[in-house]
């Protein structure tokens, strides 16, 4: 058989049923991505004949006589074709994992197929954009600005450094790269929800041919530890094993088969004889937490930093600031309800996975897709007793996290088995394992009290939350102390009180997910202030602006907290209410609806702390090359939050420089130094900052050589364009390298952040909907979106943060939702029943930014990758109120969830 790709004749034949993307990555061509495994999100597109398919559906021994094009093939003679200079102009990617397969479809589209975007791009998922700067590359806008003077970097849209490898496909992710001598793990899952393992049988499992080893929970260490990975260790419960002789819930690994093949791997899988001993199983917290229920970590106590194991709760908080009950009474209107939010998915479109290997020096190797490789890197030199200096953990790029990555789902297991082996092995998770096997957002449930008085001023907040966070309780304290915190700090109100318990369930585990508990408390909150706005007469703009924290005003919510490290850094919050208020206000393009939809309007607001307490470490070492250009080395990963583009900007504005003379190296434990991870929008705001100092330290240093030079006060150096200047004279940075290199002594500066003090971020979303009272269908006419950012880094970026974070939020409150069946299984594992937004799904948000510099942040920003999530479901939720006259409590607002109580209210 003989192939085309990309220009070439290929002579490989495919295994038989091997599917044509495999057969492609297998070649090398790593530009085609595996998202899906079912033909759902276009990521593995290429061109056959000219036409786009998804290469996953197509059986490789198809191709056989047809041209096949990968984004490594496209453009012509060794350039970029004009879609790929398109993308880079409007930097229409985040992550960039979706987008080879997007610039393939849009580089197909004809005219007609351009006038209707939702129907033509509907095989083609970006879960990191938001699709409107997608839209701009195929409107030829352009967003980023190619050149800007040196030292003028930072505040400017400049584009991503990785760009030109994204739209070319030779960006290398976790699997992009060939390993001779690879061995493949798949992974033997519980078929319960809770049961003991009492024997294994292991003969005829070995019996396949190609098989190295089965492991089980007797080859791995007993070590207890937490899948969550922060800075302290505190912050989350010991409770989990690599291997457990206990599985509670189904989809938990079992038996881990490394073999030749994944084909030998799983068949081996399908050989294994497990013996169960099936226990009470328990899918609802509510009965989970009831008097005699099961226990599902019976051995677990405080020493585990488990609250209350005989009540399956692992952690929980009261407090209360004045007298509630009493304030209530008393007060001129008053608003009760409960709120439920529901499980979502990451569905970041890289899979959890890596590589592990032993290197010539002993030392453990962990390639993977991980927001935290130094926090991982501690855990493996632990759980396997290795000393720190005998485990690297790195990554590259990696393909969108969304806080999933902030976990060791994989690593451990690739450890394991490269020990065990000592070959090199390869752990990669289906679309089907990522829904039923690593972490979703934590469920809640939602109860509050709040009262106002006759001036609109609240007089009374109370919340109290039942918080679900499944087999094991990687993040449950942190999400839920974290839900009960700004959601009411933000408000002045003289009675606070918050009860709050997460509680295991035998139900796939909660863990941290964008926004961090803020959402789903939120919609409750924010629901609270509007209803009592309405019943007052007040707007809900004027309602919120009564109550909000001030700068001076204490940002409180009970209990005390032991942290008091939390500053106005900067205050934008009344600027934010403004902007949206202006912007809902304005005319626009009023659509042309018939009388049974119903319009609103509705608002929210958030204000988050940037970085969880206790302290979140980051350390930048940079140094002047001979070329007078700087090696800048940072710890903190890229995955489309763009922290790779606003360092160099920070170090290019400092060091007057342009960003094209800043070489990045991150994100590999190798390096030295340490980083705490790229979560908490910790990645400019703490990561940044030591970025800064090791620029300005540098500053110092090429100033004071400059200045023994002359014999001048240092003073009166400053740098300028590449140099060290003084009155008439200039000193440039080859000159001082090639002076460093005399003197055998190069110029490097470190720097270091310790996430203290940390600042706030404040965000408001505003929305105009329509819902059809006859068939509960909702359009969104208009999307607004205040952020208080500080300083802005990068414009371009920062604006397609919050577009993201919008869209992703939408997707949760109107359709997505992983559904749990009455025995603990996630009934709809794949994006073929998951809804993720689409390009057809997502209206274009209009974007501003509150004019303020943030005193702690890096050149006065602020972190903004997380807080846009916040405010969407419960602004969107006031927008239904808003039209309908019913308060909604429980998205996702579907129709057939709107249909009901419109039924009930307008009749047919």
């Amino acid at each position: 058989m003989s192939f085309e790709v990309d220009g070439k004749l290929f002579s490989q034949e495919p295994r038989a049923g091997q599917c044509l993307r495999t057969f492609l990555r297998e070649l090398g061509h790593f530009g085609v991505k595996k998202g899906c495994d079912a033909g759902d999100c276009g990521a593995c597109t290429v061109l056959l004949d000219g036409e786009p398919v998804h290469s996953c559906l197509i059986p490789a021994f198809r191709a056989e006589g047809h041209a096949i094009t990968t984004i490594g093939g496209f453009g012509s003679d060794g350039g970029p074709h004009p879609m790929q200079r398109a993308f880079l102009d409007a930097q229409g990617f985040q992550c960039g994992f979706c987008t080879a397969g997007m610039i393939l479809t849009c580089a197909s589209l004809n005219q007609a197929q351009r006038a209707d975007l939702g129907a033509a791009l509907k095989g083609n998922i970006c879960r990191c954009t938001g699709y409107r700067s997608i839209e701009d590359a195929l409107l030829g806008r352009i967003n980023v600005e190619e050149s800007v003077e040196a030292g003028a970097a930072f505040g400017r849209s400049l584009p991503a450094p990785a760009g030109p490898d994204i739209v070319r496909g030779s960006t290398r992710y976790a699997f992009d790269t060939e390993i001779d001598g690879l061995l493949h793990i798949k992974l033997l899952r519980s078929p319960h929800p809770h049961a003991k393992i009492v024997g294994i049988d292991k003969a005829e499992a070995l019996n396949v041919p190609g098989v190295h080893a089965v492991l089980t929970h007797e080859d791995a260490p007993s070590i207890l530890f937490s899948t969550a990975r922060h800075e302290k260790d505190w912050m989350d419960p010991e409770d989990t094993r690599i291997l457990d002789d206990v599985v509670r819930f189904i989809g938990q690994k079992v038996a881990a088969v490394v073999a030749e093949s994944e084909g030998a791997a799983e068949e081996a899988c399908r050989r294994l004889k497990i013996d169960y001993e099936i226990l009470p199983a328990l899918i609802d917290p509510e009965q989970a937490m009831a008097p005699g229920a099961p226990i599902i970590h019976p051995d677990r106590t405080a020493a585990n930093r488990v609250a209350d194991a005989q009540r399956n709760l692992v952690a929980e908080t009261h407090g209360e600031f004045g007298d509630v009950a009493s304030a209530l009474a008393t007060s001129a209107v008053t608003f009760e309800a409960t709120f439920h939010s529901h499980r979502v998915q990451h569905a970041a479109l890289e899979t959890h996975g890596g590589l592990a290997w032993l290197d010539a020096d002993g030392v453990l190797n962990v390639r993977t897709s991980t927001q935290v490789p130094f926090l991982t890197r501690r855990a493996l030199s632990d759980i396997f007793d290795l000393p720190m200096d005998k485990v690297r953990v790195f990554c590259e790029r990696v393909g969108g996290g969304f806080g999933g990555k902030q976990e060791m789902f994989v690593e451990d297991i690739l450890a394991l088995a490269a020990l065990q082996t000592g070959r090199p092995v390869k752990l990669e998770f289906t679309r089907e394992e990522q829904f039923i096997a690593t972490s979703t957002r934590h469920p809640m449930r939602v109860h509050i009290k709040a009262g106002a008085d006759a001036d609109g001023k609240l007089t009374a907040l109370q919340l109290d939350v039942l918080s679900n966070t499944g087999a094991y309780g990687n993040h449950a304290g942190p999400v839920m102390f974290h839900a009960l915190a700004e959601s009411i700090s933000v408000y002045n109100c003289p009675n606070k009180k918050v009860d709050g318990v997460a509680v295991y369930t035998n139900t796939v585990p909660s863990g941290a997910f964008r926004g961090y508990g803020l959402p789903q408390a939120l919609i409750a909150v924010e629901a609270a202030i509007d209803e009592l706005a309405k019943r007052l007469g007040i707007s809900p703009y004027d309602m919120r602006r009564r109550n909000i924290v001030r700068p001076g005003d204490p940002m409180l919510a009970p209990p005390p907290s032991e942290y008091h490290d939390v500053l106005y850094g900067s205050y934008g919050l009344d600027q934010c209410l403004d902007l949206v208020e202006r912007a809902m206000q304005a005319d626009g393009l009023q659509p042309e609806l018939s009388p049974e939809w119903l319009i609103g309007d509705g608002i929210a607001l958030t204000m988050i702390d940037t970085v969880p307490p206790a302290g979140h470490i980051a350390d930048a070492v940079i140094s002047l090359r001979e070329d007078g250009g700087f090696d800048l080395t940072v710890g903190t990963a890229e995955f489309g939050n763009g922290t790779s583009t606003v360092h160099r900007q920070i170090a290019a504005t400092t060091l007057a420089t342009t960003v094209d003379r800043v070489r990045l190296r991150q994100s590999d434990s190798a390096h030295g130094g340490h980083d705490t991870g790229a979560y908490g929008s910790a990645g400019i705001f703490v990561a940044g900052k030591a970025t800064h100092a090791a620029a300005m330290q540098l500053a110092a240093e090429l100033k004071s050589a400059a200045a023994a030079a002359w014999l001048c006060d240092v003073g009166i150096c400053v740098l300028d364009e590449d140099s060290v200047v003084s009155g008439v004279r200039r000193m440039s940075f080859v000159e001082l390298a090639k002076l460093a290199r005399e003197r055998g002594q190069p110029f490097a500066a470190s720097g270091n952040s310790g996430g203290t003090p940390r600042s706030v971020g404040f965000n408001v979303q505003g929305f105009r909907v329509a819902v059809n009272k006859a068939t509960g269908e909702l359009k969104i006419l208009r999307s607004v979106h205040a952020a208080d950012a500080g300083v802005v880094a990068n414009p371009m970026q920062c604006r397609g943060q919050v577009e993201g974070g919008v869209a992703q939020a939408l997707g949760a409150a109107l359709y997505e939702e992983m559904v749990i069946d009455a025995d603990g299984r996630v009934t709809n594992p794949k994006f073929r029943d998951y809804h993720l937004p689409t390009f057809a799904d997502i209206p274009r948000t209009e974007v501003f930014f509150a004019e303020t510099s943030d005193t702690i942040g890096p050149l006065g920003a602020k972190s903004m990758s997380e807080s846009p999530y916040n405010p969407v479901a419960a602004a969107l939720g006031n927008a239904i109120a808003d039209a309908t006259g019913i308060r909604f409590t429980a998205p996702p607002f579907k129709p057939d969830r709107l249909f009901p109580a419109l039924l009930d209210k307008f009749g047919f």
